[in-house]
């Protein structure tokens, strides 16, 4: 369920969205469009896999509709007064039930997900950023994720490639920020965003501690640049060559840093 790979970097990648995995008394409440998984980080991992060689790695292999491990585990929005899903989603991206109707989650499940899944993952990132920063006296965590570039429900328009969220410059080093939206702006072909529609996640905003000496920042992907963003969600080689040198080129950038 929790897949952790340790490496010798101050760097941890955080995999929160791209587990596919559903237990059967959860599958059996979704209808039909909540069981088609739309809403996954499809390949993330494989994206960024082989990229570099010294990095940390935390993913949770359930789906995101048992449980949002990205989310405040007390419920509160991420972004008041905007749509959003919630710990444990009611709703697809595009504001569709996903559960038949009568079966969705109460208090008291929702309370059972957040032991089994949501604690769990959180446990282990925590644990291997208490190791890296005890090696290297801090650490960073990259989080990963991805997203279609088009759902009138949640923002306007169409999102830019590269999506960098540092929580408006609280959650890590701004030399950070600077150096990851540097390589970003120079990658041709590709359009950049600092803390537009996401800013981080829950997991950026509650371990990104600059002055404790961790440092946290999230990338959200635009889809389209290395698949397709409807089903079957197709996995596209060709495209992803284009983005996976300067996804390689941030994270080498991550590992090399040291704060001043």
């Amino acid at each position: 369920m929790i897949e952790v790979r340790r490496g010798d970097s101050p760097l941890i990648l955080g995999m929160a969205h791209t587990g596919t995995e559903l237990p059967d008394a959860i599958a059996a409440g979704l209808n039909r469009r909540g069981r088609a998984l739309a809403d996954t980080d499809w390949h993330v991992h494989e994206l960024y896999g082989g990229l570099v060689r010294e990095v940390s790695v935390v993913r949770t292999s359930i789906h995101r509709y048992a449980i949002d491990v990205n989310r405040d585990p007390k419920g509160a929005s991420l972004y008041p007064g905007r749509p959003a899903t919630a710990l444990c989603p009611l709703t697809d991206f595009d504001g569709r039930p996903i559960y038949r109707r009568g079966q969705e989650p109460g208090a008291a499940a929702i309370q059972r997900r957040r032991r089994a899944y949501h604690r769990p993952y959180h446990a282990a990132l925590s644990r291997e950023l208490r190791r890296i920063k005890a090696r290297h006296g801090f650490a960073l965590l990259y989080d990963c994720h991805s997203i279609r570039g088009r759902i009138p429900f949640l923002f306007d328009g169409r999102l830019a490639d590269f999506n960098i969220g540092d929580h408006d410059g609280q959650s890590c080093a701004a030399e950070i920020s600077e150096k990851v939206a540097a390589i970003c702006a120079a990658a041709g072909g590709f359009s950049a965003v600092s803390n537009g529609r996401f800013k981080g996640g829950w997991t950026t905003r509650h371990y990104g501690r600059p002055a404790a000496g961790v440092h946290a920042i999230q990338m959200e992907l635009a889809q389209s640049t290395y698949m397709d963003e409807t089903a079957p969600w197709t996995y596209r080689p060709e495209r992803a060559d284009l983005l996976r040198p300067h996804l390689r080129a941030i994270l080498h950038t991550l590992i090399d840093w040291r704060p001043s």
